[in-house]
């Protein structure tokens, strides 16, 4: 491979790893932000009727400080450990800006966002070995 396709695929994967670097630090920054400033309310979870094609969805129903009833799609799903049925309470945060903005208390799902960080920030590392080894074969 030659040096200049060498420094364009380091300057791709960079690119792309610094993206995956910024999502997952947004996604943590927010979710976050939502559990520490966010308002604390019970929430309500229904199963909306399935639709053709569709899996089941489960809403979560809240009423905001300003006394308007929000419904809004469980950011997270239920798994074995944690199963979500309807008719059960849970405890959210929500960001009184944006209610559909929603957190879910001791179910916050940051794995997803940690590893876009970490797989982002190794691609970065790869692009920067690529790029220090292509302009030293030079």
């Amino acid at each position: 491979m030659d040096t200049g396709a060498a420094v364009v695929l380091a300057g791709i994967l960079a690119f792309g790893g610094l993206l995956a670097v910024l999502a997952g630090v947004y996604g943590l920054r927010q979710a976050r932000r939502v559990r520490e400033t966010g308002v604390r309310v019970p929430a309500l979870v229904k199963r909306r009727p399935e639709q053709p094609g569709e899996g089941p969805v489960l809403l979560l129903q809240f009423v905001t400080e300003d006394d308007r009833v929000m419904e809004v799609v469980c950011p997270v799903p239920p798994t074995r450990r944690q199963p979500l049925h309807d008719g059960d309470s849970i405890l959210i945060s929500y960001d009184p800006a944006d209610p559909r903005d929603v957190a879910v208390q001791g179910r916050e799902r940051l794995g997803l966002e940690r590893a876009f960080a970490i797989g982002g920030a190794t691609v970065v590392l790869l692009a920067t070995s690529l790029l220090v080894v292509a302009l030293a074969v030079r």
